[in-house]
């Protein structure tokens, strides 16, 4: 008997709600002057809108949760003033001093020697570093194998192909020196290879505006490039030796937000205009005695490498060959690419970026992807090999490889980027995913056009008043860098669907399917919710009221009983 009751309401408030309903159709569901075909094609008509209408909104939530970003060209171009000039690295081809280090000689007689021979060589220097008496025997190992074995790890692969073909064992460095420290004190003078420097059509002295940086080539040498100080967390690094020695900080630009208000003409990074004279001039040197034909092949000159400045400098990712007798011109055309705020709500995986502030290096303060390559790179390399390269990033209780451990870092380096394209297994997967290097929300990067021609140093030389004599057996070459043009238009990452538009979807669909608005669904709720109760309400109150009217007379009835 409840149940009928409740399904007689529920059917007369059905009939309520299709009578006064603003949906469209839902009224011939219960008019009592419509047939029943009619009803049925009502019916049929109205579910074929809702399941549509219904797809229809799907297809658009997944479009607004897979792609929700646009990347697109701002309204306004950028001046060039406005970013700063590219950080500039530059590494010679020429990795040791002649007189430090012939790495052929030394080369050819490590092939010759027999193991009995490079053992007895070993002995004799734990023997002479014990004993610290005899400095030229001392200097003498050092020259004969843990500067050769330094070498080794800057040099080109075949080197380290045949010496591992040729012998059956690559001996460990003896000595408490570090491998960097070694290759500090084999490296080419910084006096010997930048001759003459201007910036902003001035001349500066060239130790004011290039400084050394470790890098995979060894020692290199970087301009505009940030203090290790605002690029490194110096407190996860360890202190025997620096990576990049660049005194200047960067106190008033960030690479997100740019450079402040306050910030003058002075600021660094340095900034600069327009056009060849307002660009960097470099003139290099190459001493032709210290190039080692077989550490670098017929290699002569030098690599380039244009960076951000926020970036740790990667030299075997991309570079440009400066080679001797060569003026090499490069004009520049930044690409910069920046992220509304309004994005910030938006998880990392959704917008395809990281804000600094969301993504922890270990060994970087400043966010970009190419340093958390670099990172992920040598964790993975630490994780295969159990040490690292010299060059990468590490604290004092992680151990830098041997030369006989340099296939080590190659198989983590071909197998990391394997590992990016197949992921075929849960543990490779599941690294990529920690690495997780998207690129930065906010970056620049700085595109090259080359022009090469021949440099006439010579003459060059003559207007300088250099002397002929003073020139034996060193080339030079030019080096030019400048921005192609004063403005450019930068990429900004932006909503392509926010919660309005995608509401703004949906209330459109509806209404061209349904002849649905806002109201409608408030109507749809009142009619489930509040009607019924209301209902219910009032039907309590009514049956309340019949049971006041038979209380009175009972009441009276018991009275009399026990009046009589």
């Amino acid at each position: 008997m409840k149940f009928k009751s409740i399904r007689s309401g529920a059917v007369s408030l059905f009939e309520d709600f299709c009578s006064n309903s603003s949906i469209h159709g839902v009224r011939y569901f219960t008019d009592r002057k419509v047939i029943r075909c009619e009803k049925a094609w009502w019916i049929l008509v109205f579910s074929l809108s809702l399941a549509s209408c219904g797809l229809l909104i799907q297809q658009t939530y997944r479009k607004w949760e897979e792609s929700p970003v646009i990347v697109s060209f701002v309204e306004k171009p950028t001046t060039v003033w406005q970013i700063p000039f590219p950080a500039v690295t530059i590494c010679p081809e020429a990795k040791s001093a002649s007189w430090m280090l012939n790495y052929t000689a030394q080369f050819h007689t490590f092939l010759n020697q027999s193991q009995e021979e490079r053992s007895a060589d070993i002995r004799l220097c734990h023997l002479t570093n014990r004993k610290k008496s005899n400095l030229l025997t001392v200097f003498n190992y050092y020259y004969r194998t843990d500067f050769f074995l330094a070498m080794t790890q800057i040099c080109d692969r075949n080197c380290i192909e045949r010496m591992l073909h040729s012998a059956a064992s690559i001996p460990n460095k003896t000595t408490d020196e570090s491998y960097v420290a070694l290759i500090w004190l084999l490296r080419v003078p910084t006096d010997g290879l930048l001759v003459e420097c201007s910036f902003l059509n001035e001349p500066f002295p060239c130790d004011t505006l290039f400084y050394p940086s470790l890098t995979e080539e060894g020692v290199c040498l970087t301009f505009n490039g940030l203090s290790s100080k605002d690029m490194h967390r110096l407190e996860s690094l360890q202190g025997q030796y620096p990576y990049v020695t660049s005194p200047f900080q960067s106190q008033l630009w960030s690479q997100e937000n740019g450079y402040q208000s306050q910030a003058t003409f002075e600021a660094y990074p340095f900034r600069a205009g327009s056009g060849y004279s307002l660009g960097l001039s470099v003139y290099l040197s190459v001493d032709l005695l210290n190039h080692d034909p077989l550490c670098r092949g017929s290699t002569k000159g030098f690599k380039l490498l244009l960076h951000s400045p926020a970036e740790y400098p990667q030299i075997t990712k991309k570079f440009v060959r400066v080679p001797i007798n060569q003026e090499v011109t490069i004009a520049v055309k930044p690409q910069m690419i920046t992220t509304t705020h309004g994005l910030q709500g938006y998880t990392p995986e959704r917008r395809q970026c990281f804000f600094n502030q969301e993504r922890h290096l270990q060994f970087f303060a400043i966010y970009t992807q190419d340093n958390c390559e670099l990172e992920c790179l040598t964790n993975y390399t630490l994780k295969l090999c159990g040490c690292v390269l010299f060059s990468m990033p590490r604290n004092e209780s992680v151990a830098i490889c041997e030369t006989n451990e340099i296939r080590c870092i190659w198989w983590a380096k071909n197998l990391l980027y394997d590992m990016g394209i197949t992921g075929n297994r849960e543990e490779e997967i599941r690294f990529r995913s920690e690495c997780n290097c998207l690129p930065a929300c906010s970056s620049v990067q700085y595109d090259e056009e080359i022009t090469q021609t021949q440099f006439d140093w010579k003459n060059w030389a003559e207007t300088l008043g250099i002397q002929a004599n003073r020139l034996e057996g060193i080339e030079f070459a030019h080096l030019a860098i400048y921005y192609k043009e004063p403005q450019f238009m930068p990429l900004r990452r932006s909503e392509l669907y926010g919660t309005t538009d995608f509401l703004a979807n949906c209330g459109g669909l509806l209404g061209l399917c349904l002849g649905v608005s806002l109201l409608s669904l408030v109507e749809l709720l009142y009619f489930c919710l509040i009607r019924p109760f209301t209902l219910w309400k009032e039907k309590r109150s009514s049956t309340c009221s019949l049971e006041d009217l038979e209380a009175p007379s009972i009441s009276l009835l018991s009275y009399q009983t026990k009046w009589e």
